[in-house]
């Protein structure tokens, strides 16, 4: 029977991908991922100018899963293998084996420790770049895995713009690089002697212009620390010793009604107005005083009364009903007694019998970057009140230990963001993994408070632009797309100091060598600096001489081989200082099926021979080539749109393609 044509497309499309894979010469990366972070980090791989003409990126994922965000298995140009397991099988049928690096980037810190080992075991010599939380757990794995790792965590790294956007402030981190500690600040708040260079400049017309040509007018600028607590730390400090405003009524008031259910406290409120009623008729038809006809209806109530034949049938009538009405109050005395003492076991529980607060921030999703950002606002001494649907999330031990309060629930419902003092609080920072309860939340909690300050994690960069343009939300940050850089210059052997987010872009700071004969060898500092992209501001000569700061930096000044320019870039700017100062390379020409470089056809016969598996294992040990494994059992392999054009084949020199 004839092999069925679906087949037969799926075994040419792989030993398509097996013969470019033997003869491309360009660097192989592996990234296994199926979040946002994933995605960020293999289309900026794919868009990446480097010196050999770009780079072939294979993606790992899930056989079914669903993408949260931006879909890294729909990027155009790179090879897709689903498989639910990252085991020896898998990584082979990835071509692994001669890779240049390979990113574990899923959530799971133990599945992405047990997918290191086993991409040690397929090659020991692969850079391998680990996205973990747990701090010990990173700790144990570069002393495990014996190949070259290097372990990030994007939490740590995006917690402080959430705590900087919450405060109103900017980015409260510093970074230190050979002997300077630098960071972000505002132009006004430091001295013009302290100032390294102009990092954005901010405008309602035009937006954010990074990098700016003119130095003297950006508003945000990287600055020499000298010893001044940065903005958002004089801001917590502030909104400490601010009098925090209390309100005992109103914290009464909530008690009360948290102490019993609705039909309870509305079953005594019946009785007790049954009860005062026929009080006043006792008294007008007794002639006493009020306190008298109080005593006697309370005995009668409460213990009842001997019966008296002689009274009037109307007083009869009220004594029994009354008698009633005590033998109805008993148990439900009892009632309000038992669900008080229930409610306020699980409203402790949960977190939701709170007294009021006032200039606090609310954090919404204790997940991986929640618990990070309260454990940063602790730092500052502000007041924090954490929310969250899971009774026992991954940061209820951090908040327990910092004495933060935890409320289980719903952060978009009235009566959770109210028992939160939301209305009254500084900030809301909504940190938790899923869009949709992150946008209902910051919905809920703006109808409580039409001015309140909202910082929105969404993972979609276009989704969170629209979302802050139509309904005016305050301020979004998206994780993954302020940590990729960091996770992309440790997947390509770029030094990145460190990663400075301003609004939804992210600047990294590198330290780039200069090759012996690369386009800068021999070329003025002033070639450098490219506005919008690139902006020197140290020099480190060669022979570890002592690092030339911006202040003595002359534009006229040589550079030469092993010198270590220190910049901060844009994504783009930094892939073209990387080539400038790569070592010169030789092209070489990467074939086509049916043609050669260039689009020029050729006869059937110079096309390339099939390749024996001798021929196939001799190229595969050339640098940046996997070797031509077919893929594993259980595990499927697919090219997203066909076989590659041209411009996948060999990557444009015009620039296209700019995400940063």
């Amino acid at each position: 029977m004839a092999e069925p044509w679906r087949d037969r497309a799926r075994r040419a499309v792989e030993w398509n991908w097996r013969l470019r894979s033997a003869t491309d010469p360009r660097p192989h990366y592996v990234i296994c991922g199926k979040d946002a972070l994933a995605y960020y980090v293999a289309r900026a791989m794919l868009e990446s100018e480097l010196p050999a003409g770009g780079a072939r990126v294979t993606v790992v994922v899930p056989e079914r899963y669903r993408s949260n965000g931006p879909d890294v298995a729909g990027l155009r140009g790179i090879r897709v293998i689903r498989s639910d397991r990252l085991d020896v099988n898998t990584f082979e049928a990835a071509g692994l084996a001669g890779a240049t690096g390979l990113a574990l980037l899923h959530q799971d810190d133990v599945g992405n420790l047990h997918a290191a080992l086993c991409a040690q075991a397929v090659d020991q010599r692969v850079r391998q770049v680990l996205r973990m939380f747990n701090g010990t757990l990173a700790d144990g794995v570069r002393k495990l895995v014996t190949a070259p790792v290097e372990v990030l965590s994007d939490a740590e790294m995006a917690a402080p713009a959430f705590v900087a956007a919450a405060l109103n402030e900017v980015d409260p981190s510093s970074f230190q690089h050979r002997d300077k500690t630098l960071r972000v600040a505002r132009r006004a708040d430091v001295r013009p002697q302290d100032v390294v260079c102009a990092l954005a400049h901010l405008t309602e017309a035009q937006g954010v212009e990074l990098l700016p040509a003119e130095q003297a007018g950006a508003d945000l600028v990287l600055a020499e620390a000298t010893g001044q607590p940065p903005g958002t730390e004089m801001a917590a400090r502030r909104l400490v010793r601010a009098r925090r405003r209390r309100r005992p009524v109103a914290v009464l008031m909530r008690a009360v009604r948290g102490f019993a259910t609705r039909k309870i406290g509305i079953a005594v409120m019946l009785v007790l107005a049954v009860i005062a009623v026929l009080g006043a008729l006792i008294s007008r038809a007794e002639g006493v005083s009020p306190a008298e006809a109080l005593y006697l209806t309370l005995v009668t109530t409460l213990s009842g009364a001997d019966p008296d034949t002689d009274k009037a049938a109307g007083s009869q009538i009220m004594q029994v009903v009354l008698n009633l009405a005590g033998l109805a109050l008993i148990p439900l005395i009892t009632a309000v007694v038992v669900d008080g003492i229930v409610n306020a076991r699980l409203a402790l529980h949960t977190g939701r019998l709170q007294p009021a607060r006032v200039g606090h921030v609310v954090v919404i999703g204790l997940g991986n970057v929640g618990t990070r950002v309260i454990a940063q606002l602790r730092e500052y001494d502000v007041e924090v009140v954490a929310i969250d649907k899971d009774p026992a999330p991954r940061g209820a031990a951090l908040a327990r230990q910092l004495e933060v309060p935890l409320i289980v629930g719903d952060a978009a419902l009235p009566e959770t963001l109210a028992a939160a003092s939301v209305a009254d609080c500084q900030a809301l920072v909504v940190a938790s993994t899923d869009d949709v309860a992150n946008l209902e939340a910051a919905l809920a909690a703006r109808d409580l408070r039409a001015d309140l300050r909202v910082v929105l994690r969404l993972f979609d960069g276009d989704f969170a632009e629209r979302v802050e343009e139509t309904f005016a939300l305050g301020v979004s940050r998206s994780v993954s797309y302020l940590a990729a850089p960091a996770f992309i210059g440790a997947l390509t052997e770029r030094a990145v100091i460190s990663t400075i987010p301003v609004d939804r872009h992210a600047l990294p700071v590198a330290e780039v060598p200069v090759a012996p004969g690369s386009e800068l060898d021999g070329r003025p500092l002033d070639v450098v600096n490219r506005d919008g992209q690139v902006r020197l501001i140290a020099r480190t000569p060669a022979g570890g001489a002592k690092t030339i700061w911006w202040k003595d930096l002359d534009p006229r000044q040589v550079i030469f081989a092993g010198d270590r320019l220190t910049v901060v870039a844009r994504r783009r700017g930094l892939d073209w200082l990387t080539r400038q100062c790569a070592p010169p390379a030789h092209p070489v020409p990467i074939p086509r099926p049916g043609g050669v470089p260039g689009g020029l056809k050729t006869p059937a016969a110079a096309s390339p021979p099939v390749p024996s598996p001798t021929d196939s294992g001799v190229a595969a040990s050339a640098p940046g080539a996997a070797h031509p494994v077919p893929p594993a059992e259980g595990a499927s392999s697919t090219t997203n749109g066909g076989p590659p054009d041209e411009f996948e084949l060999i990557r444009r020199q015009d620039g296209t393609g700019e995400a940063s």
